[in-house]
């Protein structure tokens, strides 16, 4: 059985859970960046339909 300062050397040199860390974090990055454009483009459809609506009366 390794003591406890062998086993506290290896936990600092594991590196599986860095990376782990850093797909979470371009996961979410991804993530944010799609929530933002898709909130930026339901604002311009939704101005499109507005204007739509607005038009579709006058037509006879």
């Amino acid at each position: 059985m390794a003591g406890p300062i062998a086993m506290w050397n290896a936990f600092q040199r594991d590196q599986n859970g860095v990376s782990s860390i850093e797909y979470a974090l371009l996961a979410a990055l991804i993530a944010m960046a799609i929530v933002i454009a898709v909130g930026a483009l339901g604002i311009q459809v939704n101005a499109l339909y507005e204007m739509v609506v607005a038009v579709m009366p006058a037509m006879p």
